[in-house]
């Protein structure tokens, strides 16, 4: 785990970094510097681009981390890389094209609800491509063990990007139309930026010639497109559905709690990024001890980390809704089941990872389809017949991704014989339990303090019980001897 926990401390610093400038951009800046329906927009904007990125993509960046390590020689890894690197344009050019020929039915359709989003049409499909791109040069960079400056580009770049044109629309230096189209230049930038960087690490030199089991590896791209298609319907088809329901500012509104209760996932975005190559190489190597040592270690380091994040969220949600406009308050239970969905996800380790880069991985073809028919009709039911309201589409969301993230843990255990269960699983989600109930139902009597107008007093509320809960948690921690590589970690630094 050296070079995991190694890059994963780093890559989780970058995270939250561009959690934090993503944290101030969507509950300050955006809510107070643009107006709720533009907001409304850009998260439907890119909402749909994520939707359309796995269909052009072509599943290649998944391609890249599990075969290439898999190649020995130059010529076989050149032959592979040069295969692959231009099949995406046969996707991308052909949607271009009928994009095109068809540009006004798709608009009118997109825009039923809400005319302005037809003017932006084509933005969809250009952050479509350079997304695209972008995850196929960073998993070059990933096989390499080299995540962190790609991890930065990805998490921190578009979000410091958006604070400098959010500032820009506030003193009128560009107009919110404008905000959207640099904000695309922003994408393409960063995929050129992606591209030298992989280069760099490793040039192949392009042939003609294809590798020996390239209808191996069309076949994995195949089955990853569809699956990657259907991962992406049940992360953003919620958002895309509200427009065609009430207007854009609800949109804003949903994403703001989403992006509070997705807060927790970043520790698993790092450890995963190394985790993916690390994982695609034991199992290519036949090292199955190996694989089961990551499951475990990745399986607990996760949770511990996801449930602390877990209770100091959802223990001062309410106060952290106070201190946005109070059109976006409300979100207290969206935040509850996504934070709890982001936190499972967590203790899953790399599970994901050993299914896609094994040789079963085609049973993420119906788990991705059945996923994403379910999440659609519960999404039909909860928000549209029920009217739930996005309660009811978070719910939806929760139900499925719960389920298949259970199947996963059987799926693994009945083909490989290991789970991510220690002993010290249990004392994990009983200190997160016990510290949530402890400190979710009471604030500190501090009411009323306010700065220019600013309210100060769910700060100082968050500060405080933050503290308590932090020093309980990690005491309980090392008092239970829960995570061996922190221990260790600490140890070198109060030796």
């Amino acid at each position: 785990m050296g070079i995991v926990l190694k890059q994963s401390l780093k890559n989780t610093f970058f995270i939250y970094l561009g959690f934090a400038f993503g944290g101030i951009n969507t509950l300050f800046l955006y809510t107070r510097f643009l107006e709720d329906e533009y907001y409304g927009l850009v998260t439907f904007l890119l909402s749909t681009s994520n939707l359309l990125m796995p269909l052009i993509a072509l599943g290649i960046h998944h391609t890249i981390v599990k075969f290439f390590s898999g190649y020995f020689t130059k010529l076989e890894k050149d032959r592979f890389l040069s295969s692959v690197l231009f099949l995406p344009l046969f996707i991308a050019i052909p949607i271009a094209y009928f994009g095109n020929m068809f540009y006004e039915e798709i608009g009118d359709y997109l825009s039923e609800e809400n005319p302005i989003i037809k003017n932006y049409t084509v933005v969809i499909y250009l952050i479509a491509v350079a997304c695209a791109y972008f995850e196929i040069f960073y998993s070059w960079a990933k096989v390499h063990f080299q995540t962190v400056f790609g991890n930065i580009l990805k998490e921190l770049w578009n979000r410091v990007v958006v604070m400098i044109l959010l500032f820009a629309v506030y003193f009128e230096f560009i107009t919110k139309s404008e905000f959207i189209y640099y904000l695309t230049g922003a994408y393409f930038l960063r995929m050129l930026i992606m591209m030298f960087y992989a280069l760099k690490l490793y040039v192949p030199k392009f042939t003609f010639s294809k590798p020996e089991n390239y209808k191996e590896v069309l076949r994995f791209s195949g089955y990853i497109i569809l699956a990657g298609s259907a991962g992406a319907i049940i992360l953003d088809i919620d958002k895309f559905m509200i427009p065609g329901k009430e207007t854009l500012a609800i949109a804003a509104y949903y994403s703001v709690a989403v992006f509070i209760g997705s807060f927790i996932e970043a520790p698993s975005r790092a450890m995963l990024n190394i985790l993916q190559p690390l994982t695609s190489k034991t199992l290519n190597e036949e090292n199955h001890k190996e694989v089961a040592s990551l499951y475990k270690k990745s399986s607990i380091n996760l949770l511990l980390i996801s449930g602390l994040f877990f209770v100091l969220i959802n223990t001062n949600v309410h106060q952290l809704f106070n201190l946005l406009p109070k059109e976006y308050a409300g979100g207290a239970l969206v935040v509850l089941m996504i934070s709890f969905l982001k936190m499972y996800n967590g203790f899953l380790g790399n599970n994901g990872a050993i299914i896609n880069n094994s040789k079963f991985y085609r049973i993420t073809l119906p788990i991705g389809v059945l996923m994403a028919v379910s999440v659609y009709l519960l999404n039909k039911l909860f928000y549209y017949e029920l009217d739930m309201g996005t309660d009811g589409l978070a719910l939806a969301t929760l139900i499925v991704i719960f389920c298949a993230n259970t199947f996963k843990l059987y799926f693994v255990k009945k083909k490989f014989s290991i789970t991510p269960f220690t002993n010290k699983t249990v004392k994990m989600i009983a200190i997160i339990a016990v510290l949530y109930m402890a400190f979710n139902f009471w604030d500190f009597p501090i009411d009323n303090i306010y700065i220019w107008d600013f309210p100060v007093h769910p700060i100082l509320n968050i500060a405080l019980k933050s503290i308590l809960i932090v020093v309980a948690y990690i005491f309980l921690i090392f008092k239970l001897n829960i995570s061996t590589e922190l221990d260790n970690l600490l140890k070198k630094y109060y030796k």
